[in-house]
């Protein structure tokens, strides 16, 4: 009896590069979803949820297609959002990135984090259970240092290529067990978009 949490970040964005919030997916996110698809389509899942945000949305729409048993549905838990503030352990190089967050906004992010690990993290599956997780960057991150049980700060440095894939798994009784992190292998290298260098973190 065995939970899996399966955790993708959406696919690349247009003109994200410009500073537009959200949108739709960029030709080359659509094409990273549907390779996903390709890569996720031997799993039996028992349930999916997406980011409400058109990013994710988008995705999880592309990933149903190849799935007709599949039907994502939206979930505030897991918006984009900035999951903790720094430590004063956090290394001085995060400084800039921290602090253009308000207090407001990392409080926020910390108090849906902590309903998004009640929610998705609780364990306790009866039977083997495949749920699916089409979300944002640092979620993903702070889902990791969750399972993990590493400082809050340390999500910032566990990042995802768009369509990356994570999975995390538990057994009754036991921690959650990291199985693999930002699995890439199903995405050609022109398609490894994404990660820290292209943001700057």
């Amino acid at each position: 009896m065995t939970h899996h949490l399966y955790l993708v970040r959406h696919g690349e964005q247009l003109d994200a590069e410009y500073g537009v919030a959200d949108g739709a997916l960029s030709p080359r996110g659509r094409r990273q979803a549907e390779l996903l698809a390709a890569r996720l389509g031997g799993v039996n899942f028992d349930a999916a949820w997406h980011s409400p945000l058109q990013r994710a949305a988008e995705t999880a729409d592309i990933i149903a297609a190849k799935m007709p048993a599949l039907e994502p549905e939206p979930s505030a838990l897991l918006f984009d959002c900035v999951p903790s503030g720094p430590a004063p352990e956090t290394p001085s190089a995060y400084d800039p990135f921290f602090k253009s967050f308000t207090p407001d906004e990392v409080e926020a992010g910390r108090a849906q984090m902590a309903d998004a690990a009640a929610e998705f993290l609780r364990g306790g599956a009866r039977g083997d259970r495949h749920e699916l997780l089409i979300t944002h960057n640092f979620v993903i991150g702070w889902f990791v240092r969750e399972a993990l049980g590493a400082p809050d700060w340390r999500w910032v440095s566990v990042n995802q290529a768009h369509c990356g894939l994570t999975v995390l798994s538990q057994k009754p009784g036991r921690p959650w067990n990291l199985v693999v992190h930002n699995d890439v292998a199903h995405l050609p290298a022109e398609l490894r978009t994404g990660l820290p260098e292209v943001y700057g973190i």
